[in-house]
């Protein structure tokens, strides 16, 4: 079923809002982690973290789902289908990829704000965690840039799928 001019309009509209707002939030959740991990002062580090936390809890995971959720609704709602071309097939792959991480990272990131509460946190011993965040928040930040490319560019062509789709006759 194909959706309406305004309301695809609508959709396209929340789905570019919902991917850029977690662009953004994932860059600054990138800038505390770096931060963080190279400032010589504890306070920032008491400070950085938890604000990564609250970040991550309340913009990058809610924006991150809202994203995967509307794309899908996007892609089903127009010609473009879910599986019919390989640039919307490589979109929802690399969704699913960074919600994954994200999911597995989850622990870490807590772990790592209740740490800097507390009054002796020095963080020597949770390096390898701190690092873990700056990587993995740069490699998300440019997995998250592909689907956008993928959008602009839509390169390839339809899969399988969506070349028996055009040639059955409907």
């Amino acid at each position: 079923m194909i959706m309406r001019p305004a309301l695809r309009k609508l959709t396209l509209t929340v789905h570019v809002t919902t991917s850029v707002g977690l662009l953004g939030a994932v860059a600054s959740f990138l800038v505390l982690a770096l931060t963080g991990l190279l400032s010589r002062a504890p306070q920032i580090a008491h400070a950085a973290y938890p604000a990564m936390e609250l970040i991550t809890r309340y913009a990058i995971v809610p924006l991150a789902y809202a994203a995967l959720l509307i794309g899908i609704a996007q892609s089903l709602g127009t010609s473009w289908g879910l599986f019919q071309h390989w640039w919307v097939v490589m979109k929802l792959l690399l969704t699913l990829f960074a919600i994954l991480v994200l999911t597995l990272q989850l622990g870490n990131m807590a772990m790592l704000a209740d740490a800097a509460a507390l009054p002796t946190f020095g963080g020597a011993d949770l390096r390898p965690v701190r690092m873990a965040m700056v990587l993995h928040s740069g490699v998300g930040l440019l997995v998250l840039l592909s689907p956008m490319v993928l959008s602009a560019y839509k390169p390839q062509g339809p899969t399988g799928f969506g070349l028996r789709k055009r040639q059955s006759p409907s």
